[in-house]
């Protein structure tokens, strides 16, 4: 017996009404989905939704998703409790600190020459890391003006920012720990290290302006290592001419650290804002109220 087919609800019922279970949607969507290349929806336009409003990065460069939400912040607060934990250990002595300086012995006498630790050591100093900061700023400015990019001022003026914070949280703390020198300098004041932290944060922030620049993964990946390993280059080139304990070096890593995860986070602003040539971005799509489906129950 051939049942009576059920009249049709209006658009209003469509919305009071408890959504009804029709056997093969999700098999619907997933055909549309291979026959379309968007997994999302079956008829190949774009999801109402922010995360498929996307815009790709500069010159398709890669790294324009969001990160991991609260990542950065995971990082800051490891880097703040280790470096409250060096701050302890310098402040309280004990035999912690005496293996740290049996420790910046050994890397004294260690095999690196030390015409080589003179010149990483140099490296921090502020007569060489500020203009090359400098230039890179201005490098990384006028490029993305030239492109129109929207708040182009903005990962300069964090990077600027970020090296002027280092005397501001290096200084008082040294005032404050008030460390004794290695056994060939003289006097207090050398926690935390003060080259070490010019270096990582200024070279740092160079790397940070210069990788939207980028297209090559391959290129941004050796870049960001070879920061990575110019920090540690500087801090151990100290240890080795008696200039740092390691303790100093390694709280003043952290320190850098910080100050680079701070700067990436306010430089991330400037993908957010408006698309490129001053176009704002427009606005995920909401679908309109009272709008029902018209496809009846199987």
């Amino acid at each position: 017996m051939r049942e009576t087919p059920r009249p049709q609800g209006t658009a209003d019922d469509a919305w009071t009404k408890p959504p009804q279970f029709r056997l093969g949607c999700a098999f619907a969507h997933t055909a549309g989905a291979s026959g379309s290349g968007n997994p999302h929806r079956s008829d190949g336009r774009p999801p109402h939704t922010p995360r498929g409003a996307r815009y790709p990065g500069q010159d398709g460069c890669p790294g324009t998703s969001p990160p991991v939400p609260g990542q950065p912040y995971v990082v800051i607060g490891i880097c703040v409790l280790l470096f409250a934990l060096c701050t302890w250990l310098a402040l309280a002595g004990g035999p912690l600190l005496r293996a740290d300086e049996r420790f910046g012995g050994v890397v004294f006498r260690g095999p690196m020459p030390r015409g080589v630790a003179e010149f990483l050591s140099d490296l921090g100093n502020t007569t060489i890391a500020l203009p090359v900061l400098a230039v890179v700023i201005a490098y990384s400015g006028w490029q993305s003006h030239r492109r129109r990019t929207a708040r182009w001022w903005l990962p300069g003026l964090s990077a600027a920012v970020s090296m002027a914070a280092v005397p501001a949280l290096v200084v008082p703390f040294k005032e404050f720990v008030a460390r004794p020198a290695p056994p060939t300098m003289e006097g207090v004041g050398y926690y935390p290290s003060g080259h070490t932290a010019t270096a990582s944060v200024a070279y740092g922030a160079c790397v940070l302006l210069i990788l939207p620049l980028l297209r090559s993964p391959v290129t941004r990946r050796v870049l960001r290592i070879s920061w990575a390993v110019l920090s540690v280059a500087v801090g151990i080139g100290l240890v080795r001419c008696a200039y740092h304990w390691p303790l100093d070096v390694l709280a003043s890593w952290c320190l850098a650290v910080i100050l680079l995860e701070l700067m990436a986070l306010t430089a991330q602003r400037e993908n957010t804002g408006p698309g490129p040539r001053g176009q704002r971005r427009p606005s995920p799509r909401r679908p309109r109220e009272g709008r029902g489906d018209s496809r009846t129950a199987d």
